[in-house]
């Protein structure tokens, strides 16, 4: 195979040495061993964010495969539990009340929709087959939902719901199966951008939770109770690290309930008193509708309008909790993100055959992480056993949500800023440039202004008007349209389809060489990039030996120019580690990384400015940006 990376010039990048190696010649210059590459001082943070060994967490006390003691585990599961039960049992309350429905369907849905969430929060932590996260995602009732759900029981009853709810996890079953073809959509970028949309939607919920008292009490009341959750929840973890740190949200709740209830008398006990402790709601099952009647495809495409934008929050929130779950920052694995998009399927599958509402990830769960420092998937399976169980608890469930509004708004304050630092972090890490950057504003001023009705208020009236009244679903949608047509217009792209073989290098080299004189690139470029599609091959192939021949593996190479710089892609089956996480390894000198691994992961990083690994589901997507000399040089080290 000829050494086009390696020997393209004279000068070898690295230190070389004659050995041997299946793509090695003759010629003792073609073969390098391990050394420090040119550029190294170069190295951009945009790169490698995702496993830049710069940026490890040594706040995080417990990793995902970690096991906590029993009381964290527990304690944490409750206050978990305790941020999530009032928004799981006060939507389907929302949604049915506003529709008209009877007590009975209202305690059924209530009852299913705390059960579901247990179920599905528990599946995101342990992740059951492909289905899950792996990660603490909690699962909850989603207000998204809201407009159009209602719409539906007042046009054809719980039942037309409960089937239009089971149509939109069949499309989240899809995109979860088929992501990896939208992931010029599906992208961080994206993901970023809803989550620092989020709290611009929360905004009006936590106004409206603070100035949730009784017309009688005191006008100090709210700011009081507010202001005390709010510096205790805030001074702990500021103040105190270790054990105090992981107590601060349940300690800054209790202090403002105490402040709200003995002080002031807002903290209203006499539903809790009426309540039974342990209870079965009547079966008021509403079945499921299979007439599909013109109204059910009337509002189909409203459903998978909002299932989409559901999509896309979980898309964000998977991103987001990977990045603050471990200690040193890996590539993000987009495995687990279908798994999480597969167990939001699961749980609307479930919320439609039961006859309560959809549910999603709560973002609140990357903010407690956050704040805590844990992140062990057992915590998340406790937070799914505490949800049940607190299903047949009426007492207990009344109780959260007697909670007075001061004390939910002052502690979603701490929630939402974290969250939105947690999106600009992604958006950063992605490096903005000038288009980037231009989407990202542009989305995220339509969100404020749809959100707050700054825009013609006059025309968002009925359905529509409640979904474009959402700050996140507007921007979101203009995220993912503006990156659609940024791509669409980038210019037309060159394919090659062939085999995952060592032997179809010449048919890659040619394919890359062409490209490169089309673009009247000039050689110094075209040696870069053949250099790159050698080294890229044998990382790709080195397992091939152990191949066998009822599973050839295909590969789809794309190439396509974005003025002086190539931007490739790789799609192919493989068993490869991820690279973005070999060459943070490779940073550290990590001994981990198998010798022959070593000199094509050097030369890689020496040629290619920007390295992506993406790994799907029985598909891999390696894109590899590559810059003429003098733009930016190697991915560094």
């Amino acid at each position: 195979m000829p050494q086009v990376g390696r020997a393209g010039s004279d000068r070898c990048p690295l230190p070389c040495t004659p050995h041997s190696s299946p793509w090695s010649t003759s010629d003792p210059r073609l073969d390098c061993k391990p050394g420090p590459a040119r550029g190294a001082s170069r190295r951009s943070t945009r790169l490698m964010a995702g496993s830049n060994p710069a940026l490890a967490r040594q706040d995080v006390r417990y990793q995902p495969d970690d096991r906590p003691p029993l009381p964290i585990t527990v304690g944490l599961g409750m206050q978990y539990a305790l941020l999530c039960i009032a928004s799981i049992v006060l939507t389907p309350m929302i949604m049915i009340t506003l529709a008209g429905g009877s007590d009975a369907y209202l305690s059924w849905a209530v009852f299913a929709a705390l059960v579901i969430s247990g179920l599905t929060t528990a599946i995101q932590a342990r992740r059951v087959g492909r289905i899950g996260a792996g990660y603490i995602l909690v699962m909850g009732s989603t207000s998204a939902f809201l407009a159009v759900s209602v719409t539906a029981i007042e046009q054809g009853g719980p039942g037309m719901l409960a089937t239009l709810i089971i149509a939109s996890a069949i499309i989240q079953f899809v995109l979860a199966a088929r992501m990896a073809l939208l992931r010029k959509v599906f992208t961080p970028t994206v993901a970023g951008t809803v989550l620092i949309l989020i709290p611009i939607t929360l905004t009006p919920l936590i106004l409206r939770k603070l100035a949730e008292v009784p017309a009688d009490a005191s006008a100090a009341a709210g700011p009081v109770t507010a202001g005390v959750t709010l510096l205790v929840t805030l001074l702990i973890p500021l103040r105190f690290s270790g054990v105090m740190r992981l107590w601060a949200p349940a300690i800054g709740i209790v202090s403002g309930c105490l402040v709200a209830g003995l002080g002031f008398g807002i903290y209203d006990m006499t539903t809790v008193a009426d309540a039974a402790w342990i209870g079965l709601p009547d079966l008021a099952y509403p079945g499921v509708d299979l007439s599909f009647r013109p109204e059910f495809w009337a509002l189909l495409p409203s459903f998978i309008m909002v299932t989409l934008v559901g999509a896309m929050d979980t898309l964000g929130d998977s991103i987001a909790i990977q990045r603050v779950s471990w200690r040193k920052p890996r590539a993000i694995d987009f495995r687990s993100i279908q798994g999480a998009i597969g167990a939001d399927g699961v749980g609307n599958l479930l919320s439609g055959l039961a006859g309560t509402v959809p549910n999603t990830t709560y973002g609140m769960s990357i903010a407690v992480a956050e704040l805590t420092g844990v992140a062990a998937r057992r915590i998340g399976i406790c937070v799914g056993a505490v949800f049940v169980v607190i299903a047949f608890l009426p007492k207990f469930v009344t109780l959260i949500v007697a909670i007075p509004g001061p004390v939910v708004a002052a502690y979603y304050v701490i929630l939402v800023a974290l969250i939105f630092v947690f999106g600009m972090k992604i958006l950063l890490s992605e490096g903005l440039d000038y288009r980037k950057g231009l989407v990202v504003g542009v989305a995220f001023w339509l969100g404020i202004a749809f959100q707050f009705d700054w825009i013609y208020p006059e025309y968002m009236q009925g359905a529509w008007g409640q979904l474009l009244g959402n700050g996140m679903t507007v921007g979101g949608l203009a995220v993912i349209v503006l990156t659609m047509f940024g791509e669409i217009s980038g210019g037309g792209r060159a394919r090659l389809k062939t085999r995952l073989t060592a032997d179809t290098w010449p048919e890659i080299d040619a394919f890359l060489s062409e490209f490169a004189t089309r673009k009247r690139w000039g050689e110094e470029m075209e040696t870069r990039l053949r250099a790159v599609g050698e080294e890229t091959m044998q990382i790709l192939t080195r397992g091939e030996a152990e191949a066998t021949a009822d599973r050839e593996r295909q590969l789809l190479l794309i190439a396509h120019s974005d003025g002086k710089a190539a931007d490739l892609e790789f799609i192919a089956t493989t068993d490869t580690t991820n690279l973005e996480d070999q060459l943070a390894m490779l940073s550290e000198g990590a001994a981990s990384v198998p010798v022959e691994s070593e000199t094509p992961l050097r030369l890689l990083r020496h040629y290619a400015s920007s390295i992506r690994h993406q790994q799907y589901h029985d598909i891999d997507i390696l894109m590899i940006r590559v810059e003429a000399v003098g733009r930016g040089g190697g991915v560094g080290g």
